[in-house]
């Protein structure tokens, strides 16, 4: 385990500022709960045209699962976990290769796939920290933010889901990038996928012949469910957890095939 350690050492500081950073974007959202629910704001809200309420799936923000599903776990904080995961995912194995040092880095006495799985799995739990972190954060923030209405569980379905979410787009990178060598590749088809998605899951849906859309989008297997009024949606957990061990397996495996870049 030694190049999972050595990863977790040299991105540390990173991976701090991320969490951070992430936790506080939520924390912020959420500590504005108290001045959105008023009746004031549901008029101006139903006030909207109904096509727009539809893309950001706007409903009655009074209700503390309608409000965080869109402000605080709908837009920034998903964008941002993707583009951290996909940061991540891209420089795992292809970083390197780019700037030529991969072939020393494999001078050491670790097999290519160990290699490669040690340095993912270090995002896995940077991930799964980043989730954990922000979901202790919410959850202590339920009395003073006044969504006590929303429980712990409902809150720890959403930042499971978002783990998994940011996992999908981390496998994603990483397979293209192990697969190509190039960390541009990697880092384009992981931003082409997250743009696709959210448009798919928003203004794509407001055209009916591109309503089907909808149902390919990572967003959609994230909050499509509404994790935060049913609990874990376990098949859409399944599909996105499914889908990334796919493209972590074919990007190691091609990588472990290939001669490496110099």
């Amino acid at each position: 385990m030694q190049v999972f350690w050595k990863t977790m050492r040299d991105n540390r500081r990173a991976w701090i500022g991320w969490t951070v950073a992430l936790t506080a974007v939520a924390a912020m959202y959420a500590s504005f709960y108290p001045s959105i629910n008023s009746p004031a704001m549901a008029d101006a809200l139903n006030s909207f045209p109904q096509s727009l309420k539809e893309a950001f799936h706007m409903e009655d923000y009074t209700k503390p699962e309608n409000y965080f599903a869109v402000s605080v776990f709908g837009l920034l904080v998903p964008i941002l976990i993707a583009v951290f995961a996909i940061s991540a995912g891209a420089r795992a194995v292809a970083g390197d290769e780019e700037a030529g040092t991969l072939d020393l880095v494999q001078t050491q006495p670790v097999s290519r796939v160990s290699l490669a799985l040690q340095r993912f799995l270090a995002i896995v739990v940077a991930l799964v920290t980043v989730a954990a972190f922000m979901c202790l954060v919410v959850i202590a923030l339920r009395g003073p933010g006044q969504f006590t209405a929303l429980s712990p569980g409902r809150l720890f379905a959403i930042c499971l889901q978002l783990a998994l979410f940011g996992l999908l787009f981390a496998a994603l990178a990483y397979g293209v990038g192990a697969w190509t060598g190039r960390r541009v590749h990697a880092i384009a088809v992981g931003a082409a996928v997250a743009v696709l998605g959210y448009l798919g899951d928003s203004f794509f849906t407001q055209i009916d012949s591109l309503k089907w859309t909808e149902k390919l989008s990572p967003f959609d297997w994230y909050l499509g469910g509404e994790p935060l009024k049913h609990g874990v949606q376990w098949g859409h957990a399944g599909l996105l957890l499914g889908l990334a061990v796919l493209f972590v397996a074919a990007g190691t495996w091609r990588y472990n095939q290939r001669d490496i870049a110099v």
